[in-house]
C-alpha cells in the first residue's frame, strides 16, 4: 500500500517502461550479514561474474529518505537479491525491502518474480514467515552451505549460472 500511495503523489515511473536496468540486481541484507556481503558477494558478483549490484552503504543517495532510497534501488535493479538468515527476518528494513519487491513485481511488472532468495544461515522453518514459502516453493532461492570447504563448489556451481538466471528469468517470467 505504501508504494502504491508514494508512486501516486511522487509520480514514480513504473520499471517496465524502462528499458535497461541500472543494477543486476539490488542486496537486501541484515547488518548481521554485512561482511558475506561485502566481502562474498561483491568479490564473486560483481568482480568475477561481471553484474552491477546495488548494495545500500554504496549506492544510497545520502540525504534521501531512506524508504526512497529502497524503492528506488528496487526499480532500478532488475532482480533483488535476498540473503536469508534469522537476521533478517529480525530486520524491519529487510522485510520492508522484502515486502516492496514483492509489490514492484506484482505491480509494475506484471506479475514476474523479481526476488531471489540466498539462504544464508540455518534457519528452521518453523521462524520463516509464510510469504516466503512460495518464493522456495517455486525454486527461487538458493542454500549457501555450512561447511567452509563447500563453499567454493557453491560459487563455482550455484552461481555462476546464477548470473545468467537473470537474464533467464526476465525473459521467462
Amino acid at each position: 500500500m505504501f508504494y502504491t500511495a508514494k508512486s501516486k503523489y511522487n509520480k514514480y515511473k513504473a520499471v517496465a517502461d524502462v528499458l535497461e536496468y541500472t543494477y543486476d540486481a539490488f542486496i537486501s541484507y541484515s547488518e548481521d550479514d554485512r561482511s558475506f556481503v561485502l566481502t562474498d558477494c561483491i568479490e564473486k558478483l560483481e568482480k568475477e561474474e561481471n553484474l552491477s549490484l546495488c548494495i545500500n552503504h554504496r549506492d544510497f543517495v545520502p540525504g534521501d529518505d531512506i524508504t526512497d532510497n529502497i524503492i528506488n534501488a528496487i526499480k532500478k535493479s532488475r532482480k533483488t537479491i535476498c540473503i536469508i538468515s534469522k537476521s533478517f527476518f529480525d530486520s524491519y528494513y529487510c522485510m520492508f525491502e522484502f515486502n516492496m519487491a514483492r509489490m514492484e513485481g506484482i505491480h509494475s511488472r506484471n506479475k514476474k518474480n523479481v526476488i531471489f532468495l540466498v539462504l544464508y544461515k540455518h534457519v528452521r522453518s518453523k521462524d520463516i514467515p509464510l510469504v516466503f514459502y512460495e518464493l522456495i516453493q517455486n525454486q527461487s532461492y538458493i542454500e549457501y552451505p555450512d561447511d567452509a570447504q563447500d563453499t567454493s563448489i557453491f560459487w563455482a556451481k550455484s552461481m555462476k549460472p546464477f548470473a545468467y538466471k537473470f537474464y533467464l528469468f526476465e525473459q521467462n517470467s
